[in-house]
């Protein structure tokens, strides 16, 4: 079924090493830009950049060439634009399970 209303879901897993899925619903054909800029604003990366048909979607995202810290991600689409962070952090998969689990983290 098409979507109904344009959507932007936080990523999973968050915090992650190093492949995070971004998924977001347009209600709509659109040109369709996803952006992910480091801390200072800076672009590190466009993983989709095109026009789209009305659907749900979902972007995996490798972040193995950066280093840990906070991210933002921006999506426009349909005049409209919504954003969120990212939280990529290098560690052992025991660490990073336990930060997943933790909502004080």
């Amino acid at each position: 079924t098409k979507p109904d209303q344009f959507i932007l879901y936080q990523n999973f897993p968050n915090p992650f090493n190093p492949v995070t899925n971004i998924k977001f619903d347009i209600p709509k054909n659109s040109f369709v830009k996803l952006t992910i800029y480091d801390a200072l604003g800076r672009k590190v990366s466009e993983p989709v950049n095109e026009l789209l048909e009305a659907g749900a979607y979902s972007v995996d995202w490798n972040g193995s060439s950066l280093a840990s810290g906070i991210y933002f991600y921006r999506i426009v689409a349909l005049s409209k634009t919504k954003g969120s962070f990212i939280l990529l952090i290098y560690c052992s998969d025991e660490i990073l399970r336990l930060a997943q689990n933790d909502n004080n983290f």
